[in-house]
C-alpha cells in the first residue's frame, strides 16, 4: 500500500483520466478510467473501475471492476449507434454532436461519504447511494440508496440497514467523515474496535 498524500492522488499504472479532481489523501487503482468526476477526500477505486459523471463522496470505497455513471443511448432515436453523436468518425464533413455530450455530462450520480461499492456493481446515472451504504458484489443499481442501507441483486433492492435508526441519526450527526486528518488518527484505534454504537456513546453524535 503507498503512502497518500493530501496533494496529489495516488494513481496507478495504466489510469485514463479526463475532467477529473481529486481531494487529499485519494487512490486511483490499475487501468481505472476515471472521466467528468470529482473524487473527495480518502476516496479510492480499486482496478479497472470505470468512474463518468459522478460525485464520489469523502472515503468512498468503490471495489475493482465497478462501473459508475455507465453512459447510454438515444433510446428515442431509430438507431442507437454512436454515429448519431461521433459522426467525425465516419464522415469528413460532420462534427460531435455536443448537445448530447453535454445531456449524458449532466446526468450525474452520487456516491455518498464512506459508501461500498462490491466487486463488479453497476451504478446509473442519476442515482445517489446514501452515507454509509453499502452495494453488494454484481448489484445493478437503478434507484437510491438510503444512508447506511444494504442493497444486493439486479435490479438492486434493500436487504437490510446496518444499523437502527436511532443509531444512523447519530452517526449523521456525528459526521466523522468531516473530521480534520488528526483527529482521524486521534481516534484511530476507536475507529478500529469499537462497534459503532460504543464509538459513539464515546465521541459523541
Amino acid at each position: 500500500m503507498p503512502r497518500l498524500s493530501a496533494t496529489e492522488p495516488f494513481l496507478h499504472p495504466d489510469c485514463e483520466i479526463s475532467n477529473a479532481s481529486f481531494g487529499a489523501y485519494c487512490e486511483v487503482g490499475r487501468g481505472s478510467r476515471v472521466t467528468n468526476s470529482a473524487f473527495g477526500d480518502y476516496a479510492y477505486c480499486d482496478r479497472y473501475a470505470d468512474i463518468a459523471n459522478c460525485t464520489v463522496g469523502k472515503f468512498a470505497n468503490i471495489a475493482a471492476f465497478t462501473r459508475i455513471g455507465p453512459t447510454d443511448h438515444p433510446l428515442q432515436n431509430a438507431a442507437q449507434h454512436h454515429f448519431l453523436y461521433r459522426s467525425a468518425c465516419y464522415w469528413d464533413d460532420t462534427t460531435e454532436d455536443e448537445a448530447f455530450f453535454q445531456r449524458r455530462a449532466a446526468r450525474r450520480c452520487v456516491l455518498g461519504h464512506d459508501c461500498w461499492i462490491g466487486h463488479g456493481a453497476i451504478i446509473k446515472p442519476e442515482v445517489t447511494i446514501g452515507i454509509g451504504a453499502i452495494v453488494a458484489s454484481g448489484a445493478v443499481v437503478t434507484r437510491d440508496v438510503a444512508p447506511f442501507m444494504i442493497v444486493a441483486g439486479v435490479s438492486a433492492s434493500p436487504l437490510r440497514a446496518r444499523f437502527a435508526q436511532p443509531v444512523i441519526d447519530r452517526l449523521l450527526e456525528l459526521a466523522w467523515w468531516d473530521w480534520p486528518h488528526e483527529a482521524l488518527r486521534t481516534a484511530l484505534s476507536d475507529f478500529r474496535s469499537l462497534p459503532a454504537e460504543a464509538f459513539l456513546e464515546k465521541h459523541g453524535g
